[in-house]
């Protein structure tokens, strides 16, 4: 169920004059001559009088406006009692939306039959009818198939139709195919007969759909195989999954069946409701091009690599979809947003119900979590990248309905969910449906105040592009606090326009230290779209408290310096740290230190936080501990500070990589996982043991037979050997990069190649690098190669310096080559100088704009926007880098260090 591309589509609209009752279509695709044909009667009701009729067809459907046959039907049999004149059809300009001109007009309540031809081509990627090939797996033949993939808005490819999703109606179908092949279509097969032209074709006729949007229609025309039905095993209530293969082991095909058939009981059981299904098609095609999977009615069409994954998480997705998506839909595509979030939560909680969650590796749903307060608290969110922006929403929706689910409850939410797809089976629905039937059964269950409304809660996060931020300052005397609320802005300058404007409504939960209820998310008080509001009955004064526990909502959370020095203080006793549950450790973590990060915390407390993970050895609660050392490691790195801050980084991080020990075969990924990172953090920082390791594996490449063919050094150990070994080790890298076999995967020359740019701390293996890619311009390096180099060099302030001298110093000749290829230019141009964060920095980019000024052409706005920001970091250097150094040399000496 990929909606990536519903932000591209259309806003244009079909009149809603004449609409369609039912489909008739009859399909003749040419497998030989990879085109098709056939006819489509759409029978028609006329709501207004009108003489125009509208519908789609692409512009690569052919039509023959001299063979389409319009007629009024009787009322009485629906025989055709008169044929109405077309004057002329024609498609509106850039659209394809084809309009019919009558001589007279069609009649309000009357019923009509619309009879179009049409022919098309059979196309090559994966979408509108596409066709490819896959090798059998038995005779190692070539055998040939089609698909339809009519997502988002590409049954128009197909045949002409009222191409919307809010339109559902039936579709009586009959589909030729050559004889040795299937067909396989929504509905069961009804009966089969000889081509009456073709005598190498058969025509298949299919049961009668139930009313069903366009888009999910499908079919599939194949040599494919199922897999023996007496062997498979039945469920009560549950349609016949068929699974077509190409000759899979049946013990595989046994295990994904299993698989299927117990997401699929999982998910009946939650919505408590069983699909009008006879037969479910799971159509597992080698290499499906474009998409990974086609979800269509009674029909799930599947990369063949995709089905074989572990985990259920992406099938059960598949499945709810049939639930929300197909039987019940969104209107429109802005509806999609929401149903895709609401089909991503519920996969989610049904894998967490089957397997406890494992295959998320404790990730969910973190990843999305950070990656939405990263994205959404910048200047400019998205850089103006619509897909980005449609993700990252899709995000947002799903957890605002995490956030009702865990305020309202359990029973609340799925009972809403029931009724939702009660009310609206074969129709369609809006968003807004969605928020009031939650809405109506959270004020029956009395889990929200009759006066609160579900839809304005939603309405106040899905009409803000940003997340908000809650700070809560306690009167300790009084035993009150303040709660306020306003944009959470990390990236500087916090100067986003009407910010004030921004409100929310945000539940507050809270967890005091006398009870340590983590599992009470019912809200302490829904803060209504206001910006300050008091709370009282506050616990004592030495008692702290946890507000937004486990991450219920999308919002960071702020406490005064008491209550965040309490919150240290605790978690660094072992026994008590355990009691706050991991998601809770990691969101403290977390906070804490985006908090500081954006100047609404000092750093000193929010280092005090990572004081307990010395003894912390849970992977989620590292997880933001990883990218916190990696961020401001970046931002010291061309500061003083940063050889002290590499000592701690390894305080904290060498008694996680003892206790890690040496990889079993048989851990949990988790472990391989934590144990990678903490390798590459300890030697990137350093430590002497880790890097002995690292060149003790990379020696083993050194002396390999054939070094080409073959890398036995571990990823997280290349770096290192890059940074720290020695010239020839690095040139021994490089020369894998210019013999690169093109059997190898390339994936694994890009690694070697953003290794050998990214990692060298000396500025000889970076000039030599920059020499070869821009000056020497050597055969082996891509264009694509020279940006990830640059990219890559500019990760650390020995390659973003080193760059900047390297560009001054060859000027004219850079200049000269490069300024015509614009985005290698201002790469370039921004990479050199836009990475500074010290007054020194400062000076090394104004100097050499200075010197050049007027030189730059199209890149010239480029370097004056880095100027402007490096100003910016210089600001924040001089108000946190005295602060971090302070805590640093306090701990440090605090500490008995040794780095070995």
């Amino acid at each position: 169920m990929d909606l990536s591309s519903y932000h591209v589509i259309s806003e244009v609209r079909l009149p809603k004059e004449v609409l369609p009752l039912y489909y008739e279509v009859n399909m003749e695709p040419n497998i030989e001559n990879q085109n098709f044909k056939g006819i489509v009667k759409i029978h028609l009701q006329c709501l207004l009088d009108s003489k125009k009729v509208h519908f789609h067809a692409h512009g690569n459907l052919l039509i023959d406006n001299r063979t389409i046959k319009l007629s009024r039907l009787s009322t009485e049999n629906l025989t055709a009692i008169e044929n109405i004149t077309i004057s002329r059809g024609s498609r509106l300009p850039r659209t394809a939306i084809y309009v019919l001109y009558l001589q007279d007009k069609v009649k309000r309540e009357s019923e009509y039959l619309l009879e179009i031809a049409f022919k098309g081509n059979i196309l090559v990627a994966g979408e509108g009818l596409f066709g490819s090939y896959y090798t059998n797996s038995s005779n190692e033949d070539r055998e040939v198939y089609l698909a339809t993939n009519l997502k988002p808005n590409n049954a128009r490819r197909l045949f002409p139709c009222f191409d919307e999703p809010g339109i559902k109606v039936p579709f009586n179908v009959s589909i030729s195919r050559p004889k040795g092949y299937i067909t396989l279509f929504n509905t069961p097969l009804l009966r089969t007969i000889q081509h009456p032209v073709l005598n190498s074709y058969l025509m298949d006729f299919f049961y009668k759909t139930p009313p069903m949007s366009t888009h999910t229609f499908g079919f599939v025309i194949s040599k494919l195989q199922i897999w023996d039905q007496e062997k498979m095993v039945k469920f009560p209530n549950t349609p016949t999954i068929n699974i077509w293969n190409n000759k899979l082991p049946p013990v595989i095909v046994l295990e994904i069946q299993n698989k299927l058939n117990i997401a699929h009981k999982t998910i009946r059981h939650y919505f408590n409701t069983s699909l009008p299904l006879e037969k479910f098609d799971v159509i597992a095609i080698p290499d499906l091009p474009s998409v990974r999977y086609v979800s269509t009615w009674g029909m799930l069409i599947v990369r063949e690599s995709e089905l074989l994954k572990k985990g259920t998480f992406a099938i059960s997705r598949e499945l709810i979809y049939q639930w929300i998506g197909i039987w019940i839909t969104p209107e429109w595509w802005t509806d999609a947003i929401v149903n895709k979030a609401l089909i991503s939560f519920i996969a989610s909680e049904i894998v967490i119900e089957i397997n406890g969650g494992i295959e998320f590796n404790g990730k969910y749903p973190m990843t999305i979590l950070y990656s939405l307060y990263y994205e959404l608290s910048k200047r400019y969110p998205h850089s103006r990248v619509i897909g980005l922006k449609h993700e990252s929403t899709t995000f947002k929706v799903e957890l605002i309905i995490r956030m009702l689910k865990l305020t309202l409850g359990d029973h609340t939410f799925k009972i809403g969910i029931q009724r939702l797809i009660c009310n609206f089976k074969f129709k369609t629905y809006k968003g807004s449906d969605l928020w009031n039937v939650i809405s109506k059964q959270a004020v029956e269950d009395k889990t929200l105040d009759s006066e609160l409304s579900i839809l304005n809660i939603a309405e106040s996060w899905l009409k803000q592009s940003r997340l908000p931020l809650i700070t809560i300052t306690r009167d300790y005397n009084s035993g009150t606090a303040i709660i306020q609320q306003k944009v959470y802005l990390r990236e500087r300058p916090h100067d986003v326009p009407e910010q004030d404007k921004m409100l929310w409504w945000i539940p507050i939960a809270l967890v005091r230290q006398e009870t340590l209820n983590f599992s009470n998310y019912s809200p302490y008080i829904w803060i209504n779209k206001t910006k300050q509001t008091q709370i009282s009955n506050m616990p004592s004064e030495t008692k702290f408290i946890i507000a937004n526990q486990e991450e219920i909502g999308p919002f960071p959370v702020n406490y005064d310096e008491k209550n965040w020095d309490m919150l240290q203080n605790y978690l660094r006793t072992e026994a008590r740290r355990e009691l706050v549950p991991v998601y809770t450790r990691a969101k403290l973590l977390h906070d804490a230190w985006n908090l500081a990060y954006a100047g609404e915390l000092n750093f000193a407390i929010a280092l005090n936080m990572t004081l307990s993970m010395r003894k912390e050895r849970n992977h989620i609660v590292w997880n933001p501990v990883f990218t916190f050392l990696d961020q401001i490691g970046r931002r010291l790195d061309m500061s003083s500070v940063k050889k002290k801050f590499e000592l701690y980084v390894i305080h904290i991080l060498a008694p996680l990589y003892d206790d890690l020990g040496t990889e079993n075969a048989n851990e949990d990924i988790w472990k391989t996982d934590l144990r990678k990172l903490t390798k590459t953090f300890l030697c990137r920082a350093g430590y002497f043991p880790c890097i002995k390791a690292a060149q003790k594996a990379f020696e083993v490449w050194l002396n390999s037979s054939n070094p080409n063919f073959e890398n036995p050094v571990p990823n997280e150990f290349i770096c290192p050997v890059f940074k720290w070994g020695s010239l020839k080790e690095w040139m021994f890298g490089l020369e894998r990069i210019s013999q690169f076999p093109k059997l190898r995967l390339q994936s694994d020359r890009t690694f070697l190649l953003k290794m050998l740019a990214g990692c060298p701390s000396q500025r000889e293996k970076i000039d030599h690098l920059l020499d070869l890619a821009l000056l020497q311009n050597v055969s082996f390096f891509s264009e694509s190669d020279k940006i990830l180099i640059i990219n890559m060099v500019t990760t650390q302030s020995i390659g973003y310096t080193t760059l900047l001298d390297f560009l001054s110093s060859n000027w004219n000749y850079v200049q000269q080559k490069f300024q015509n290829k614009t985005n290698l230019w201002g790469k370039l141009l921004t990479s050199a100088t836009g990475m500074f964060s010290t007054q020194e920095g400062y000076e090394m980019a104004k100097t050499f704009y200075n010197k050049h000024t007027g030189e730059f052409g199209s890149a010239q706005h480029l370097i004056e926007r880095s100027l402007r920001n490096i100003k910016e970091e210089v600001y924040w250097s001089e108000q946190n880098l005295p602060v971090i150094e302070q805590w640093i040399d306090h701990v440090l000496s605090q500490t008995k260090y040794t780095n070995s």
